[in-house]
C-alpha cells in the first residue's frame, strides 16, 4: 500500500501505541534543502518517538510548564517525604531514520547518525538507561552505490569539508520530526 506524497505522521502505524514526554507520540517527519551554494541536497527524516524528559521548545521548558515531565512524581513525593512512584522515570526509544540524496560513504553516515543524538537532546530527552535508540542514515546517490563483487571501490562522495551543512541540517530535521511526532 506505499505510495508517494506526504507521510503521515501522528499515531499511525507502528507509532500508535507510543509515548513521548507523558504525550502521545507517534510518527513524525521533516526534511531540509541546503542551497546550491552547499550542494543543494535534501536530508529527510522519519522518527517514531516513546521516550521521555523534559520537553523543551527552543530550549524553553515547555514539559515542566505544562506539568508534565520524567521523574515529576517522584520530585513531587520527596517534597512531601514520600519515595514517590517509578512510573515517569523518562525511559523509551526512539527509531531516527535519516536518508539523503548526498553522496555520503559509510563513514560519513555514521557522522551524520550520531548527530541525530543532537537533535533528540534539544528536544529534552536524557537518553534514559531504559532507552533503546536506533538510528540509521543512508545516501540515494547513484555515485555511492556498491555492488558485492566490485574488484574495488570507486565512488565520489562528498569531501569532509562540505559535511557541516549537511550535519545541521541532520540536527534540525531530527528535532522538527520529533516535534511533529507529538
Amino acid at each position: 500500500s506505499a505510495t508517494d506524497g506526504p507521510v503521515q505522521e501522528g499515531s499511525v502505524g507502528a507509532g500508535t501505541g507510543t509515548v513521548a514526554f507523558g504525550w502521545k507520540g507517534g510518527i513524525g517527519t521533516s526534511s531540509r534543502k541546503l542551497p546550491a551554494s552547499l550542494g543543494g541536497w535534501t536530508v529527510g527524516v522519519l522518527v517514531q518517538s516513546n521516550f521521555g524528559g523534559v520537553l523543551q521548545v527552543s530550549g524553553a521548558p515547555v514539559g515542566r510548564d505544562l506539568d508534565r515531565y520524567a521523574f515529576q512524581h517522584a520530585l513531587a513525593a520527596q517534597a512531601d517525604g514520600d519515595h514517590g512512584p517509578a512510573d515517569d522515570r523518562g525511559d523509551g526509544s526512539i527509531i531516527i531514520v535519516i536518508a539523503t540524496d548526498a553522496p555520503l560513504g559509510d563513514r560519513n553516515l555514521r557522522r551524520v547518525a550520531s548527530r541525530a543524538m543532537m537533535g533528540l537532546g534539544r528536544t529534552g530527552s536524557s537518553a534514559s538507561n531504559g532507552s533503546g535508540d536506533y538510528i540509521l542514515a543512508f545516501s540515494t546517490a547513484d555515485s555511492v552505490r556498491r555492488t558485492f563483487d566490485a574488484p574495488r571501490l570507486d565512488t565520489s562522495e562528498l569531501a569532509n569539508e562540505q559535511m557541516s551543512a549537511v550535519f545541521q541540517a541532520s540536527v534540525e530535521a531530527v528535532e522538527e520530526a520529533i516535534y511533529n511526532s507529538i
